[in-house]
């Protein structure tokens, strides 16, 4: 997903300086080509990088589901719930530790 997130957003400042350079050499001043370049480059960017965003949407969506798996057996972990047995955490012929 580093990666991922690296390229698209290495490919959106790209675009930034590619519009802001542009405006400069029509003779913008600086403050005023970044402040444009800034504003057309949102929408620009949505349209010509719609692939990088794709990629960078399934990424997010796995490190989400991922994310979200591991806190759930961590909250299991913590009531106390047993472990999966595809696990193997803990033997089965184990006594419960809080003595029940």
């Amino acid at each position: 997903m580093a990666a991922t997130l690296a390229l698209y957003t290495l490919a959106r400042l790209g675009l930034l300086a590619l519009i802001a350079g542009l405006l400069l050499l029509a003779g913008t001043p600086v403050l005023i080509a970044l402040l444009v370049a800034l504003i057309v480059a949102l929408p620009l960017s949505m349209l010509v990088f719609r692939g990088l965003r794709a990629r960078l949407d399934v990424a997010l969506a796995a490190s989400r589901a991922r994310r979200a798996t591991e806190r759930s057996a961590l909250r299991a972990r913590l009531r106390g719930d047993e472990p999966d047995t595809a696990s193997g955490d803990r033997p089965e012929s184990q006594s419960d530790p809080r003595g029940d």
